[in-house]
């Protein structure tokens, strides 16, 4: 992936919070709370739960049911936040969280609660709760810089940015698929569209970031990829955002970058298929054609 210099991804990749002994006991040494003792087992509040250990999202409430066994249970995960390994003995299935590898609990499937049919048993002590009504702090950026694989991954882990999905924006048809946007030239984007906390990080490190993971001087290209959905464009969702890439793209130029990003009102964006969300994760691979460059 060649990440170099000090931008944000390179140095949180590997962000951990401090933990008390017994946080230590389960997140690290795998251990579990005693049933029905921890905060979140009949816990409603809509949000979202993130781990106790680099806070990454990995559920959201909507998610999260009434199995009555004495922990929290979800029955489904966000896309890529969750791993499945084998107990060493092979009678259950473990979960951690996928970035920092954070016991969480175990996961089960067969038992009929939901449609799903999967039960995610999560240690309360193992998670982090940001509640919807801290609205005020959640705000939405997008961003189109290439192919949306490697825009995503380096910006996964980015302290502040609570949940990334990857689609297409900016074209002339209604929930375009991905074949749409490759043959039948649709006028989209590949684009990221993520949730931060704007108490954490801002726009401007997120807006810096951009035009640091992808060259923001080639035109309908990234990399070998060519065509205008690898275009560079910042999709703002306020005039604040706007204004802020614009003084960006400024200093670039007056740096010498022959600057092509463009700057666009967000208009409506598509969810890509699910095998697109996260798939560096899911494939074990790395971009080929994103690389950090630092540029401020």
């Amino acid at each position: 992936m060649g990440i170099v210099g000090n931008s944000i991804y390179a140095q949180n990749i590997m962000k951990r919070n401090n933990l008390t002994k017994e946080e230590q006991r389960v997140l690290i040494h795998k251990g579990t709370e005693r049933a029905y003792t921890g905060k979140y087992t009949d816990h409603k509040q809509v949000g979202v739960y993130c781990c106790k250990w680099c806070e990454s999202p990995l559920y959201r409430s909507e998610s999260k049911f009434d199995s009555h066994c004495g922990w929290p249970s979800f029955d489904d995960e966000l896309d890529g936040a969750v791993e499945r390994r084998p107990d060493p003995d092979g009678s259950r299935m473990e979960i951690v969280c996928s970035n920092c590898g954070g016991h969480l609990g175990h996961v089960f499937t067969g038992e009929h609660f939901t449609e799903t049919n999967t039960r995610h048993c999560v240690n309360s002590i193992s998670l982090k709760f940001i509640a919807k009504e801290d609205d005020q702090h959640l705000e939405t950026a997008i961003f189109a810089g290439g192919c949306f694989w490697g825009v995503e991954h380096l910006y996964k882990n980015t302290p502040g940015v609570l949940t990334i999905e990857v689609g297409y924006i900016g074209g002339n048809k209604a929930n375009p698929s991905y074949e749409d946007i490759c043959v039948r030239e649709t006028g989209h984007a590949e684009a990221i569209r993520m949730t931060y906390d704007s108490s954490l990080i801002k726009f401007r490190e997120l807006a810096k970031l951009f035009f640091e993971i992808h060259d923001p001087t080639q035109m309908n290209r990234q990399g070998p990829d060519m065509g205008d959905q690898y275009r560079s464009e910042i999709f703002y969702t306020n005039d604040s955002q706007k204004n802020i890439s614009e003084e960006l793209i400024q200093i670039l130029i007056e740096k010498g970058y022959d600057v092509v990003t463009k700057v666009s009102k967000a208009a409506i964006f598509w969810t890509a298929e699910s095998y697109h969300q996260d798939y560096y994760a899911k494939t074990g691979g790395a971009p080929y054609c994103h690389v950090y460059t630092k540029r401020f």
